[in-house]
């Protein structure tokens, strides 16, 4: 059985704060909605600029940190190597990352950007163009950033640095210790309370777009107990989903999410007008890039209008408030991964993804709607956005069969939302312990489909859902906090100091070294003689220094000295033996026509490449212990 190691004061007072906002939303939800909703359009009149300001900039931070000299650092030791396939990989931060929200508005919103436009005519070609231009700004590259820019900062701290798998982690650099008290408390707090409502209210759509698919096609009663029974159902499998761990349930469920939105996508591009969106396609990227400038730093300053907290602001909002969630998730699945590729991965591959996808429902729904339809998707569309996908697929083959498929989609997209969502929660709860009873994992996935059941049947959730894009507004500037921390913790690490040679060695120990082989043998007996010398001299010192818990262990060919600084890291520095092949101007090589085998003594932290450390003395290797350990230490 595995013991819980839950941090007591993040699992029950985030517990408690869920309990309490979600009572008020209970019992008063038309006041709380009111009191709710007068914040948000405080924090947007006032802070919109910052949204706008602070998007631009996790984005600029991220690309730069990704095409720059930080983008070859891996997020863990440096011979590490991925968790998970790249395909599996992607389909996991696809599914956590937009999941609902595409099925949900990829024929609603271009529609609703079509029939009210910001600038151009309604219901007109311009409208048309304009509002894929929007949708494409609105899914692109900002929304991901800013679940990069969290994602990226949790794993690099996590995985390079050895610090918990917690919100607080990103924060080292700036509060130093201080993370492991009521600060880092209250930030890891803020981040399951967001987690918890931002999911649930997702939840909501995603039960409401279920139950309008059931009814609209086969006749089923949308009403609350209808609702409640998905519920019940789709969080059973998600239960399930949860206990298998990522590696299994979540996973498998994301491939199938991909897979099977990627069939509906395919039937929709083949049966719908397949030239014309081909065409639109990359005459909607051209215009995404055309306006991508202006559209970036767009806030109507000059001629202010509702539209712009309504929609970007509102999405901007919306994707920092649940940035905390999907960054915790995406940081979980990316362990052994370059910056570079986390930052393509996770910034430009969902997106030509999630372009195409708006692509095909979007500009099919308006081509539609201009021409056979007549107007009747838009009016659906202005009646329910839940009926919005259903109303569109009855105008192309195969209606019941594609109706049907995307409600196993959504159903689909339901569990993954939910068991990854559990899963970061119960990380964030257990300070960043991945290992935990199930009976913790169990209790956050339970408490999230109670949390929607309850807001359903109340009425409550729009109320918490604009409580949960109310929360953006202080974790902004906690994300600028994390985008400061990273920049400077790899600018520290790009700029760490290599090996000091107090006593170089004489060109004749070099020469040597470089034409003679060292064998096995002699490598083993170097390290026994210097290197695990030289481990336990830095160990006196450190338990001299009141660090009780320094040890070192050794063993043929091998030791290791460990420091602990707290329950949430510690310090590894390992001396082994490694062979490699002999350059190709030996003279070995020359006399015997073949490669042969060198052996080295290699020092390893954690978080580095192997080192040769062959023929350093005791002090040396002593110097590079304490030079590894004030680099491994992150930035204060």
């Amino acid at each position: 059985m595995i013991e819980s190691r839950m941090n007591r004061r993040v699992f029950w007072g985030a517990s408690a704060v869920i309990l309490a906002m979600l009572s008020a939303a209970l019992v008063a939800p038309g006041a709380s909605d009111l009191v709710f909703k007068a914040a948000q359009s405080w924090a947007i009149d006032t802070f919109g600029w910052l949204y706008i300001a602070a998007v631009v900039g996790f984005l600029v931070v991220v690309l730069a940190l990704g095409f720059g000299p930080a983008g070859r650092l891996k997020l863990g030791p440096e011979d590490a190597e991925p968790d998970f396939p790249y395909v599996s990989w992607l389909a996991m931060l696809f599914a956590a990352g937009m999941g609902i929200g595409l099925m949900y508005f990829a024929v609603a919103e271009p529609i609703q950007h079509y029939s009210a436009p910001p600038e151009a005519q309604p219901g007109t070609i311009d409208a048309a163009r304009e509002a894929m231009a929007i949708t494409f700004h609105h899914y692109g590259v900002h929304a991901w950033a800013i679940y990069a820019l969290v994602g990226l900062s949790l794993a690099y701290f996590t995985y390079r640095k050895g610090l918990p798998l917690t919100l607080r982690s990103g924060l080292y650099p700036i509060l130093g210790k201080r993370i492991r008290g009521p600060i880092g408390d209250a930030i890891d707090i803020f981040a399951v309370c967001g987690t918890v409502f931002g999911v649930s209210t997702s939840l909501g759509f995603g039960v409401s777009q279920m139950t309008a698919g059931l009814a609209y096609n086969y006749g089923l009663p949308d009403n609350t107990t209808m609702k409640v029974g998905v519920i019940v159902l789709v969080m059973g499998a998600a239960t399930l989903s949860v206990l298998s761990g990522a590696d299994r349930g979540v996973r498998r469920l994301s491939e199938l999410n991909l897979a099977l939105a990627v069939l509906l996508m395919l039937f929709v591009l083949a049966e719908g007008p397949t030239l014309f969106l081909l065409r639109a396609l990359v005459q909607n990227f051209g215009l995404y890039l055309d306006h991508f400038f202006e559209r970036s730093f767009k806030l109507y300053a000059y001629e202010p209008r509702a539209w712009m907290a309504d929609w970007t602001l509102f999405y901007w909002a919306w994707w920092i408030a649940w940035s905390p969630f999907v960054g915790m998730f995406i940081a979980r699945i990316s362990r052994g991964r370059t910056i570079r590729e986390f930052v393509i991965g996770v910034l430009f591959v969902p997106t030509a993804f999630t372009f195409l996808w708006m692509t095909v429902f979007g500009n099919s729904a308006i081509a539609l709607d201009l021409g056979t339809a007549g107007g009747q998707i838009a009016h659906a569309v202005q009646e329910n956005l839940s009926t919005a996908l259903f109303k569109f697929l009855e105008y192309l083959p195969g209606s019941g069969f594609t109706s049907t498929l995307s409600i196993v989609l959504v159903a689909v997209f339901f569990i993954t939302s939910a068991d990854s969502g559990a899963l970061v929660i119960d990380t964030l709860a257990s300070g960043g312990e991945e290992d935990t009873p199930r009976w913790q994992r169990m209790y956050w996935c339970l408490l999230l489909g109670a949390t929607a059941t309850a807001l359903l049947i109340a009425g409550g959730l729009g109320a918490l859902q604009t409580a949960t894009l109310l929360a953006a507004l202080p974790f902004c500037f906690v994300m600028i906090l994390l985008a400061f921390g990273l920049v400077r913790q790899t600018s520290a690490d790009l700029a760490g100091i290599t090996i000091s040679d107090d006593e170089p060695a004489t060109v004749s120990e070099r020469l040597k070294r470089l034409f003679v082989p060292s064998s096995k043998a002699q490598i083993v007996r170097q390290l026994a003689e210097r290197g695990a010398p030289a481990l336990r001299s830095v160990c006196e010192a450190m338990l001299a220094e009141g660090w009780a818990d320094s040890h070192v262990t050794e063993g043929e060919g091998q030791a290791a000295l460990t420091i602990t600084f707290g329950p949430e890291s510690r310090f590894v520095y390992s001396l082994g033996t490694r062979s490699r092949p002999l350059p190709a101007y030996t003279a070995l090589e020359a006399s015997e026509g073949r490669r042969s085998l060198t052996w080295m003594m290699t020092g390893q932290v954690a978080t580095e490449r192997h080192r040769d450390l062959t023929g350093l003395t005791e002090q040396q290797i002593v110097n590079d212990v304490l030079t590894q350990l004030e680099r491994w230490r992150p930035a204060a």
